[in-house]
């Protein structure tokens, strides 16, 4: 198993959203920004949090929602090319662009996929 590399410095950049075209800014809080705060979609460019090393470059879809203690709101991805499924931590707290609320509770009330 390879160490485990984690980079934020560079990463939290502003994007365009590949799936609604929503212009998403940087995060505020010292994380990085990782999924759209509209639609919440992703894209697959990282291998461990914040690395951007993964060559799939996939629309990463919602596909629900977890709560967890340590990190509170988790939105599961799954990568519509690949099919790997990971986890982002919900952006509710974002004083310039936070997560869209109302898109967290619709994802969340979803039966699984």
């Amino acid at each position: 198993m390879s160490p485990r590399r984690f980079t934020v410095q560079g990463t939290n950049n502003a994007f365009l959203c590949a799936h609604c075209g929503t212009a998403v800014s940087p995060l505020q809080n010292g994380s990085v920004r990782n999924h759209c705060p509209e639609c919440l979609h992703s894209l697959h460019v990282d291998v461990f949090p914040g690395d951007r090393a993964s060559d799939c470059g996939g629309v990463m879809e919602p596909v629900g929602v977890e709560s967890s203690g340590k990190k509170g709101w988790m939105i599961v991805h799954r990568c519509r090319s690949c099919g790997l499924t990971g986890r982002n931590k919900a952006a509710l707290d974002d004083p310039v662009q936070p997560d869209n609320w109302d898109a967290l509770v619709a994802l969340s009330s979803r039966g699984p996929s």
